[in-house]
């Protein structure tokens, strides 16, 4: 059953996405890949994801598939698709109808094996983050994020026209079976966003305090050299470059959307949009393949900023090699047009920029993202209930602090993610709690009570990568 329903959403995204005017082919392709990241950890899941995308394959085959299809579309749980983003930029009628075509997707994608109700309510989540990106809005619940949580950092998007309400990245992207570099890049809007409106919405974020000192100091580095440019004084040429070291949930996308939206607004940049991509992006599988595969993704991304998340995964082979010796080149050829944020865990992105003398001459400025305070948690998940017109009762608060205080602060802690879950399972529960209620009121269906919160202590991080 489960099987049929995934085969006839996708059936009707490919159709959705003819309309569009983005093509069936690259619309199911699209589609297949967020099914596979939204039934991820579903046991099961697999055999049957296979079972709608490739009916005729034996039974004996590999699931592999199946794994290189949500590995490739994660952040999509949380951002909206590629397709749908470029639909929303252009302005697309057709934006909405191909939301909700994506949301039928995941609806049948979250009973694809055997979900947990937590898989169950993430699911919900990623329908709303796609149904608001239609709607030109900030999305409601969203899954695994940021403050930016990186929370809404779509693979590919222009500078949000809204402020964040959390400050939440769920760093959390880009991928289409289609390659990232491929269709036009966003237009520009009429006008930039006034550059105090942007500063105001990084001002507004929960906790970074260090990372708003940085912008601030960039902007103001980059407005002077501007300027003296326009005066006909010498100026040094500053590296527009960034390094953005993290654990995930901290922000690091949607400061990254910032930053292009900054730099547009300084004049250094002509679209202000972001390209978020991660190695399956800009890796080929064979020798040769990598160095066209980059350029095209280069390709969508100049005029704005190129995003690439955990790129330190560019240093395990030969492969990963042929993409930054591209990557340095490509940065050389468009210096003027093109900004390239790298992320990831500090260590790691360390020996990354070591690795190559172009990437160290071009990254001289390291920007950290620290993980949020309990208290600053705490304000995350209320903001991000209210998005989503919930309301916590204070005891519920003294809870979450509760729960916040019991998690291992190391290495990969989820921060606005780990909130961004521990919501997901808290309307979860809230759902099932008013199982036996025909008719709840209006106070009953927003309210979130302490046991809503119960029981979950272990739900995990979501600490893959978007920033």
């Amino acid at each position: 059953m489960t099987t049929t329903a995934l085969a006839t959403a996708l059936d009707a995204l490919a159709r959705a996405g003819t309309d569009a005017g983005v093509g069936g082919p690259a619309a199911r392709a699209e589609g297949e890949r967020l099914a596979a990241a939204v039934a991820e950890s579903s046991p099961g899941a697999p055999a049957d994801w296979l079972a709608a995308t490739s009916p005729g394959r034996p039974a004996s085959a590999t699931l592999q598939p199946f794994f290189d299809a949500a590995v490739g579309a994660r952040r999509w749980r949380s951002a909206p698709t590629d397709l749908l983003a470029g639909l929303v930029a252009d302005g697309s009628a057709h934006a909405a109808g191909y939301a909700e075509a994506l949301a039928a997707v995941v609806d049948a994608a979250a009973g694809l094996g055997d979900p947990s109700i937590s898989a169950i309510a993430a699911a919900e989540g990623t329908k709303a983050v796609h149904r608001s990106a239609a709607a030109g809005r900030a999305a409601a619940p969203r899954p695994a994020g940021d403050q930016g949580l990186e929370f809404g950092a779509p693979a590919l998007t222009t500078t949000p026209t809204h402020p964040t309400p959390s400050a939440t990245e769920p760093e959390p992207a880009t991928q289409a079976t289609q390659a990232a570099g491929t269709g036009p890049a966003p237009e520009p809007a009429d006008e930039p966003r006034p550059l105090a409106e942007l500063l105001d919405e990084l001002d507004q974020l929960i906790g970074l305090g260090r990372v708003k000192d940085e912008i601030h100091r960039q902007t103001e580095l980059l407005r002077i050299e501007r300027l003296r440019a326009e005066a006909g004084l010498t100026s040094p040429t500053l590296t527009r470059h960034l390094v953005f070291t993290g654990n995930p949930g901290t922000g690091k996308t949607t400061v990254g959307r910032l930053v292009a939206g900054i730099y547009r607004a300084l004049g250094l940049l002509d679209k202000g949009h972001l390209v978020e991509v991660d190695r399956s992006e800009l890796v080929a599988g064979y020798l040769g393949q990598t160095a066209e595969k980059t350029t095209a993704v280069v390709q969508r991304a100049l005029g704005g900023v190129l995003f690439i998340d955990e790129a330190y995964a560019l240093a395990e082979d030969q492969y990963g090699r042929e993409a930054v010796d591209t990557l340095v080149k490509d940065m050389e050829d468009h210096r003027d047009d093109l900004v390239v944020i790298v992320a990831g865990y500090p260590g790691p992105m360390a020996r990354f920029i070591a690795t190559n003398p172009g990437l160290e001459s071009r990254f001289a400025r390291t920007i950290t993202f620290e993980d949020y305070s309990p208290e600053e948690l705490r304000r995350i998940f209320a903001a991000m209930a209210g998005s989503a017109d919930f309301e916590p009762e204070p005891a519920t608060l003294d809870r979450f602090d509760r729960l916040a205080a019991d998690q291992v602060r190391g290495e990969g802690f989820g921060n606005g993610r780990w909130a961004r879950n521990v919501l997901d399972s808290a309307i979860a529960r809230h759902a099932w709690r008013l199982r036996d209620v025909e008719r709840p009121t209006v106070d009953q269906l927003r309210t979130l009570v302490p046991e809503d919160l119960e029981d979950v202590v272990d739900i995990g991080t979501d600490s893959e990568a978007t920033l």
